[in-house]
C-alpha cells in the first residue's frame, strides 16, 4: 500500500499542467463502469505539498470518489424516475446562484462600509433594551499563588492598586510566584469564566465580588486573590464596547437589505414600465 501510494502521487506530480484524454491515460480507480484518472486529481494536492501529507489527501479523494461513485449507483438504481428527475431543482438551484452572484455584485459596488462611531453610538441609545446581558461580565485579573509564597502581604496591597509602581511590582511579583496571572482589564469575559477557577463552588462568590470588587479565598495549596475593575452584572444593560462590534455588524446588515430591497424595486419598476412582465387575471 505504501508504494502504490507512493506511485499515486508521482502519477499526479507527472501529470500537472496537462489534461490528456481520459483514454491516453492509465486509470488510477473504477467504479463500475466510471473510471478516475490522473488528470481528474491535478488541483487535489495544494502547490507544495510533499511527502505523507499529500499521499493522505489523493488518498482520501480517490476514498471519497470511489465512496459517491457507489452511492450514486445505488440512487440510479432504487429511485423512480419522478424521483430521479431533478432538473427542476437543478435549475432552481442555479437561479439562486445566480441571483446570489448579482447581488453580491451590486452590493460590492453600492454599499458603504464605513460605520463612524457616532452611528453606532445612536443605535446603541436607540436600540438600548436589545442590548441586557444573559449573564454577569468582568474585567480585572485574577492571580493563584502557592499557599507557601513569600510576602503575600504585599501582594495583598499590590493587588488591590491603581498605583502604576504598585501595578509594575505586582506584574514582578506575579512573574516570579504565580501559578496563574489572568490580566482581564482591557477587555470583558464571563464572570463564570473567572469564579470557576476558584475551588468550591466559585459562583457563590459572584455577589460578594461585585459589592467589594476584591476576592480572597484560598485551599490547601493556593491562595487565589481577584480584582474586579468593573463588572456588568446580569439582566443590566450590556457595556457599549462588548456590543460595538455586533452593533456595527448589524448595521451593515440593514444597509445590505435596504440596497437589495432597493435594487429590486429598481428592477421591478422597470420591467413594469418597459411591459417585460404580465400577471393575467384569473
Amino acid at each position: 500500500m505504501k508504494h502504490f501510494s507512493i506511485l499515486l502521487v508521482a502519477i499526479l506530480l507527472a501529470g500537472c499542467n496537462v489534461h490528456p484524454e481520459s483514454k491516453n491515460e492509465q486509470p488510477i480507480a473504477r467504479a463500475f463502469t466510471n473510471y478516475l484518472y490522473p488528470s481528474d486529481l491535478e488541483d487535489v494536492v495544494p502547490a507544495g505539498m510533499t511527502g505523507s501529507d499529500s499521499v493522505a489527501l489523493v488518498q482520501d479523494f480517490i476514498e471519497k470518489w470511489i465512496r459517491n461513485q457507489l452511492l450514486l449507483n445505488k440512487a440510479e438504481i432504487n429511485l423512480t424516475e419522478a424521483e430521479k428527475d431533478v432538473e427542476l431543482q437543478i435549475q432552481s438551484y442555479r437561479s439562486s446562484l445566480l441571483i446570489y452572484a448579482y447581488q453580491q455584485s451590486y452590493l460590492r459596488q453600492k454599499l458603504d462600509t464605513v460605520v463612524t462611531d457616532k452611528e453606532i453610538e445612536d443605535y446603541y441609545k436607540q436600540n438600548i433594551s436589545n442590548f441586557i446581558l444573559n449573564g454577569s461580565m468582568f474585567k480585572g485579573i485574577f492571580i493563584k499563588v502557592p499557599a507557601k509564597a513569600p510576602e503575600l502581604w504585599r501582594l495583598r496591597q499590590w493587588y488591590r492598586s491603581d498605583d502604576p509602581e504598585s501595578i509594575k511590582n505586582l506584574e514582578g511579583y506575579c512573574f516570579r510566584n504565580a501559578a496563574v496571572y489572568n490580566d482581564f482589564e482591557e477587555n470583558w469575559i464571563k464572570i463564570s469564566d473567572v469564579l470557576q477557577m476558584l475551588p468550591m463552588n466559585g459562583t457563590r462568590y459572584e455577589s460578594a465580588l461585585a459589592s467589594r470588587k476584591y476576592l480572597e479565598t484560598r485551599d490547601n495549596e493556593y491562595n487565589y486573590f481577584v480584582s474586579a475593575k468593573e463588572i456588568a452584572l446580569e439582566g443590566t444593560v450590556s457595556p457599549f464596547e462588548l456590543v460595538k462590534n455586533d452593533i456595527q455588524y448589524i448595521i451593515l446588515n440593514k444597509r445590505k437589505i435596504m440596497l437589495i430591497n432597493e435594487l429590486e424595486m429598481s428592477i421591478y419598476s422597470d420591467a413594469q414600465n418597459h411591459e417585460y412582465f404580465t400577471i393575467y387575471k384569473k
